[in-house]
This record gives C-alpha cells, structure tokens and sequence, in this order.
C-alpha cells in the first residue's frame, strides 16, 4: 500500500512539472518609447501595456525621443492614471505592479537623434539598460523600442557585454528615420544582436481592410472603452479613440507563445531571417534612375569647404520633399572638407531633395530617387552584414496587407487580440 501511494506522488509530483513547464514564464521586459513626441500612438500602446502589465516582469520604461520634445513626465501621467484603475485590475486578475514600482523604473533618455557616430554621452535611460541587462537571470532582457534606437546604442557602446543578455523588438519603419545614425551604429557593430525588425508587418494591427465591424478600429473605442475607467477617457485623447497603437505587436509578440522563436506565428507577427541590411552610398547628386529600398540606409557623402569646426558637427541639411511635405535632416561634418548625411526612405514613393548649408562656399545639391517596395532587396557590397539572429518581415507574396510587406501576419490575429482586450476593458467599467 505504501507502494502504491509513493507511487501516486510520484505520478502527481511528475504531472506538476509538467504542468509547471507548460506555463510561459514573465518575460523579462524593458520598454523604450518616444512617449510625448509627434505621435500619440505611443500613449495607446502604453494603456494597453498597462492593462496586461500583470503578464510581464518590467524591468525599465524609458522615455527616449529621438524626435519631439517627449519627457519621462509622459510616463509619469499615464501610470496616474493606471493608478487610478488598479483597484478594478485587481479585481479580476493578480500581478499587477504598484503604481510606485513603476515609477520607479521610468528614466530619461536621450532627447533628440544622435550625431553620424551614433553614440554621444550616457544618459540615464542608456544606464538604465546596462544596469537590467546585467542583472544576472536565466532569461534574457527584451527591449522593446517603440522610437528611435539611440539609448539601446548608447548601452551596447558603453558596455558591450550585454550584447549576450538582450532580445530586440524594434518596430522600425518611420522610426529608422528618425535614428539612422543609431541604427547604422548598432549594425556595424553589433551584427551578432538577437533583433527582430519590424519595419512594416506592424501596420497589420490597424490595417482596416476588410475588417468586420466588430474588430474595425474606428469604432471600436464606442464599442468597448467609451465609460471604462479612467484610462478609457484618455485613450478619446489620442486619434479620437481610433484604436492605431504601432508599437503595442511588439507587446503581443511576448504574449504569445515562444518569443524566443520569430518564425512561429502569433499575435505579434512572424519573421524571417536576413543576412544584410541594406546602405547605399551616393557622391553625387542622384536622378530618377536611381532606385533605392524602402527602409535601406542611404549615406550622402559631400565634399566642400574645410571649416574649423568640431567633427560630427550638425552643420547642413538634407531638406526632402515627399508625398509627406518637406522634412529636414541634420547633415555633419567628418573633417578635412568631407561632409555625410543619413537618410531611411519609410515607403516606396519618388522622393526629391535639396541640400543646403549656410557655411561659405558650400554649394547646394538638389536630385531625385525613387523607391520601391522590397526590403531588404538584392543585396550590395555596401550593405552591412548581419549575423544569423537578425529577423525583419517575410516577404512571402500572400503575407502582404495591400503594399504592407509582411502585414498579414499581424492582421490575422487583431480579432483575437482586440476581443481579448474588450474583457480587460469591461473589469473597468
């Protein structure tokens, strides 16, 4: 008989750790966002990351803007209003980190891109990431980057070894632009990172093609957030409650199933292997012959007058005219005459340009190019080199939402992933 029960508890004991193992583990998670700057989408995806935070270790939120005038105060005001909320959380879900927890962890980064090295002076939210990713875990660090990438460069610069404890999810796209020189850092040295890049498959979530009522992000706001809480009023604040929330795939990515495996499918999206990222370099104006890849790197390199100002000053522009307007971008000087700008085009579309400076003698350039759709495209001796865990969107043909590369992979999920989210919404009602 005693037999008999050692063995019952052995059985038992063995379906536990079973169990136990079936049960995904909290991610480890530090969330770097532009918050505050010239998109609010920032602040939709920072409630829905509030409302699930139960399923996450949050190890840092920093607020890092590579374009606007985002403060870790746009941090600070929307764990108020979680604060607010909680209570109701609690009621239906346990988990949730107190509101002083996460205010503890939310720091400064660094306000406006870097200069052409990619890398300037530590900032508190540069530490910050250093300081979790050597935390010592048997799990790594995912630093989820809703903006530009100069913070995560600063880190790998000033401390190289955590290279081997952090994942990336970048949601890229427009926000190559506003951190090119970041980027173009990080690749160059760091081609070995585990790093999904996400330059277009994201849109999926709030594609509105051929999405039924129940799910169609124009309306949905009416539907499940109109009276819920507190977080439900702000979210009317940003797009007038249309639901856009770029950066929040790289939320369901850690959500659902096996982050450690981009090529599964899941509510985030999945990926693709790819062994060059696409640069190209130009010296000398370009035409309409010239074709580039949507999302490359393109480095204009100039020769002018030689001034006797620091090197990687900002001294010129890139002034480029698009279906967009006019945007500018800060050009540097490299010493000895020689002057280089970045530029990552975020859609296939003609695009001209003129470059310009008020330095004496330095004559204005103008040209033309066109991109297309395919990234990362045929690859050239420029490109840069990446190692066997860089991810970025499948260009598989039925994976596109319209000209969205990759698209579908996301999109195909929204049903689910909004209808999960309504229940959240109703606890808050």
């Amino acid at each position: 008989m005693k037999k008999l029960i050692g063995l019952f508890c052995i059985l038992c004991w063995s379906l536990v750790l079973i169990a136990q193992k079936a049960v995904p583990v909290k991610p480890r998670i530090l969330i770097s966002t532009d918050i505050g700057g010239t998109d609010p989408d920032d602040n939709q995806s920072m409630i829905h990351f509030l409302m699930y935070s139960n399923l996450f270790n949050t190890e840092g939120l920093i607020s890092s803007p590579s374009y606007g005038h985002g403060t870790k105060q746009n941090l600070l005001e929307m764990i108020a209003l979680y604060e607010k909320d909680l209570p109701k959380l609690e009621k239906h879900a346990e988990g949730f980190p107190s509101p002083d927890a996460l205010r503890a962890i939310c720091k400064q980064g660094k306000q406006g891109a870097a200069p052409f090295a990619g890398v300037t002076k530590t900032t508190e939210g540069s530490s910050w990431i250093v300081t979790c990713a050597r935390k010592k875990s048997t799990q790594p660090l995912w630093v989820l980057v809703w903006g530009g990438l100069d913070d995560l460069a600063q880190a790998l610069h000033d401390a190289p070894d955590i290279r081997k404890h952090i994942k990336v999810y970048w949601i890229g796209g427009p926000n190559k632009k506003w951190s090119a020189n970041s980027y173009a850092y990080i690749v160059a040295n760091f081609p070995d990172l585990w790093f999904i890049e996400d330059n277009s498959s994201y849109y999926g979530f709030f594609s509105t093609k051929g999405m039924p009522d129940s799910v169609n992000t124009t309306n949905y706001y009416d539907q499940h957030m109109a009276g819920a809480g507190n977080m439900g009023k702000d979210f009317k604040n940003y797009y007038g409650g249309n639901v856009k929330m770029g950066d929040t795939p790289s939320l369901l990515y850690m959500m659902d199933g096996n982050p450690n495996d981009p090529a599964k499918e899941s509510w985030g999206g999945s990926f693709s292997t790819f062994n060059h990222s696409p640069r190209m370099l130009f010296n000398r104006n370009t035409t309409l012959a010239d074709t580039v890849t949507v999302c490359s790197l393109l480095e204009f390199h100039i020769k002018g007058p030689v001034v006797n100002i620091p090197a990687d000053s900002a001294c010129f522009s890139l002034n480029v005219k698009a279906g967009i307007g006019e945007q500018k971008w800060a050009g540097y000087y490299l010493g000895k005459g020689n002057y280089v700008v970045r530029y990552a085009p975020k859609q296939a579309e003609t695009i001209s340009y003129t470059i310009t400076s008020s330095i004496p003698g330095f004559t204005e350039l103008a040209g033309q190019f066109v991109v297309d759709n395919s990234w990362p495209g045929k690859e050239r001796k420029t490109d840069y080199k990446l190692g066997p865990n860089w991810f970025t969107d499948r260009s598989d043909p039925d994976l596109y939402d319209g000209n969205i590369q990759g698209g579908i992979t996301i999109k195909k999920w929204r049903k689910e992933v909004l209808m999960d989210w309504a229940k959240r919404w109703a606890w808050l009602r």
